[in-house]
């Protein structure tokens, strides 16, 4: 095999790295060319270490030696290896803005949708609990603990801008759909880091159990710089699987505007509804929303125009980890993702049988355009009293 063909099947930083004579270990994931050649490799041959069996990729996840990686690129049944890179939350009165508490009294509440979060876990916070129990699963990737938890906090404000009931707020902070359930899968540490690796178990495992759950929608809220095009992206692959069992996917854009092509992964794809932040400035009036600096801006690195559409994510007040019956307030396009999540289970609610591109194309003709560029706004901000004609 040519060198050249060699290193095409490496990311940037192990084509960096290969041609060292380092004997360290390396996190990495590897993609099969096909479920075929997924099927037929005997995976406990090709690496000893291996931490996750990753169909959803054709591949798996695995620690490997540099001599190995050398020798493993000759594997022809190889499509891509990557880096296990880090993965991360992204933080830096929505409800009146985007007309949810106007839809809610319609008796749009998101009764019966299932919400799956991956994140950084979930509180038992009273908004949640009362007044009935709408958290109706938990998974830990990291400690494999059975009693939901959030060491962060970021997972737990994601959950309440989708479905608190706003009870302990006496309904000042109710989410988007109050009556929503969520399945809270973590995946992110305390910090709020974690890897590439265990958000592909996440989405694969979301992916098994949706009929369980009655899982509809997948809440993204976190994100790693886009590296590659869609097609080698292990992100964007397992995004695109849970799009094609039947789930609806949301995803933030990521923080690192105003620059240009700076759209996080999973939004990169294509396919993705990927969300970036206004700012609603407290007040209910769409058209006085601005676009932060912060919100990612596209084109992607395949040049697909993203964000798809925008919705607040400035000084967003949900549900606290640390306190119960408590809330705080957190600015990023990770609060503004679960407000379109929750959006989508109004929907739902309306339209049982609404499927991924039904929903994002009924999405970005109900969007307020505030003058940005496509790469800033997409179609706009959400405008929930457009689509229920209110």
């Amino acid at each position: 095999m040519k060198k050249d063909n060699i290193y095409a099947k490496a990311c940037p930083f192990l084509q960096s790295i290969i041609t060292s004579n380092k004997n360290e270990s390396i996190p990495v994931i590897v993609s099969l060319k096909s479920q075929k050649a997924y099927t037929k490799s005997n995976v406990s041959a090709l690496s000893k270490r291996i931490k996750y069996e990753l169909p959803i990729v054709n591949g798996f996840a695995c620690d490997m030696s540099i001599p190995q990686l050398k020798k493993f690129y000759t594997n022809e049944d190889i499509d891509f290896i990557s880096y296990d890179s880090s993965i991360h939350t992204i933080i830096n009165v929505a409800g009146k803005t985007i007309g949810a508490d106007k839809v809610n009294t319609m008796g749009y509440t998101g009764r019966g949708v299932t919400i799956a979060t991956i994140d950084t876990g979930i509180t038992m916070h009273r908004d949640l609990l009362f007044p009935t129990n709408r958290i109706v699963g938990f998974k830990d990737f990291l400690k494999n603990n059975n009693r939901p938890y959030d060491d962060n906090g970021h997972g737990t404000h994601i959950a309440g801008i989708i479905a608190s009931s706003g009870i302990s707020s006496k309904g000042k902070y109710k989410g988007i759909a109050p009556e929503a359930n969520i399945l809270a899968l973590k995946a992110l540490d305390q910090d709020g880091n974690g890897k590439v690796s265990d958000i592909l178990s996440a989405i694969q495992w979301v992916i098994y159990t949706k009929d369980i759950f009655k899982t509809k929608i997948l809440n993204l809220s976190l994100g790693t710089a886009a590296q590659y095009s869609e097609r080698l992206d292990p992100l964007v692959k397992a995004a695109n699987k849970a799009i094609e069992s039947g789930l609806i996917v949301i995803a933030a854009v990521g923080n690192n505007g105003p620059n240009p092509r700076s759209i996080l992964s999973p939004a990169t794809s294509r396919f993705v509804i990927s969300v970036g932040a206004c700012d609603d400035k407290r007040g209910s009036a769409i058209n006085d929303a601005t676009i932060p600096t912060f919100s990612s801006r596209g084109p992607t690195k395949d040049r697909v125009k993203k964000p798809d559409l925008l919705a607040p994510g400035v000084n967003i007040t949900s549900l606290s980890s640390t306190d119960n019956t408590g809330y705080s307030s957190l600015t990023g396009t990770s609060m503004a993702a679960p407000i379109v999540s929750g959006a989508v289970a109004l929907l739902l609610q309306k339209m049982p049988n609404l499927t991924h591109f039904e929903a994002k194309k009924i999405l970005a003709e109900n969007c307020t355009r505030i003058g940005g560029t496509q790469f800033e706004e997409g179609a706009g901000v959400l405008n929930l009293n457009k689509l229920f004609d209110i």
